[in-house]
């Protein structure tokens, strides 16, 4: 059975999370993802947080599955000669490189173009247009500057981040929507365009509800189901709410039996008005039980309510595992290890999460494609320019 993006070549020039979220994605769904690497160091996450010396970190494998590696020095002429080949010969260019360093590298927008009108150039920056967009931007400055981490923790405390990585891997995955739709106009225009997913934009798509929330409070000064209701007084800005529900149900996380030693021991539970009342006489009857039996007897009474899961329980969950929404792969030098398989599951293109590649595993592969016979990459070999 085919795949939904089998076909579409993908020049992948990014590194660390965001951009290599997004081609990760394009690759489960069928795209070949080609992942332009610097010859002897390749992405840097390669080296990051090792937990084996001299091989590949977990950092980079569980972002790079179903990729095929190549190293070019862009900086000699004849690695800037294969970078144009490369260009010519694939549908879309991803990169989440510092603000112009595309442009220091020669592949302006009206270069590529004139390479290939209908290519697709897509980029991950911190900023859009403004004041700001040449500033560069790491995952919690996004969640600070994208709203995310004023709205997050308790009223009584500081700002606090998440810990899913919403602005890296969520702009990654606005981004990899814009590509498929850049696509998919492409069928009419026959043009190609520049697509771009700002982080700080797609923290706060993530965070719309909490926009509603300003707007309402900016019209009635009050907002019901926040636990600052009635006791305390709101200010100008949404305030952090804890543990609440963002979506207008009063909910809270509550400790279930164990909760003195397992710091994983609650249950998220939904209840309606008279919060901390209820929630203080419900947890009463939670801290006897399990979060498990806790959920299986509040569900068969149709009360939302959900387990607090550590990552071990996740990465043990035999249901996960089944549906390929945590996958074990297979590593040359690694070994085995588990990772997140695709989230998007698609009835008539099932995705098969393969390991990362070797640094420059694809090079000469790449190359042939492209037309370079055995002599000819041994000479760009020769001279460094792969």
């Amino acid at each position: 059975m085919g795949k939904a993006l089998d076909g579409v070549r993908i020049l992948d020039f990014t590194h660390v999370q965001s951009g290599p979220t997004c081609t990760q994605l394009l690759a489960w769904l069928g795209a070949d993802v080609i992942k332009v690497e610097r010859a002897g160091e390749g992405d840097i996450t390669r080296g990051q947080l090792r937990d084996i010396p001299n091989v590949d970190s977990l950092y980079f494998t569980m972002l790079n599955h179903n990729k095929r590696s190549i190293t070019i020095d862009a900086k000699n002429p004849k690695g800037k000669e294969v970078l144009e080949k490369l260009v010519k010969h694939c549908d879309v260019l991803v990169e989440n490189f510092a603000p112009g360093a595309l442009d220091r590298m020669g592949l302006t927008w009206e270069h590529i173009q004139s390479l290939n009108p209908s290519m697709i150039v897509a980029s991950v920056k911190g900023f859009g247009p403004g004041p700001y967009e040449d500033c560069k931007v790491y995952e919690n400055v996004a969640q600070c500057a994208g709203g995310s981490a004023s709205t997050t923790g308790f009223d009584d405390g500081p700002p606090l981040v998440t810990g899913a990585q919403i602005g890296d891997s969520g702009t990654g995955l606005h981004l990899a929507l814009g590509i498929v739709a850049a696509l998919y106009q492409r069928k009419t225009t026959g043009r190609g365009q520049k697509v771009l997913a700002a982080m700080q934009d797609g923290v706060l798509n993530l965070c719309r509800v909490k926009l509603r929330d300003q707007q309402r409070l900016d019209r009635t000064h009050v907002m019901e189901e926040y636990p600052q209701y009635p006791n305390s007084q709101f200010g100008d800005a949404v305030p952090r709410a804890g543990n609440a529900s963002g979506g207008g149900q009063p909910g809270w996380i509550l400790k279930c039996k164990g909760w003195e030693t397992d710091p994983n021991a609650y249950i998220y539970f939904i209840t309606l008005l008279h919060l901390m009342e209820i929630f203080g006489e419900i947890e009463k009857w939670t801290m006897t039980k399990t979060k498990f039996e806790a959920m299986d007897i509040l569900n068969k009474r149709d009360i939302p309510c959900g387990p607090i899961l550590s990552m071990k329980e996740i990465a043990e969950e035999p249901s996960l595992r089944k549906t390929g929404t945590v996958v074990e792969v297979d590593h040359p030098k690694r070994g085995k290890y588990i990772s997140v398989g695709n989230p998007i599951k698609m009835s008539d293109s099932p995705s098969e999460v393969k390991r990362s590649p070797l640094l420059g595993e694809h090079t000469d592969e790449v190359l042939a494609e492209l037309g370079y016979g055995k002599e000819a990459i041994a000479a760009l070999r020769a001279e460094k320019a792969i």
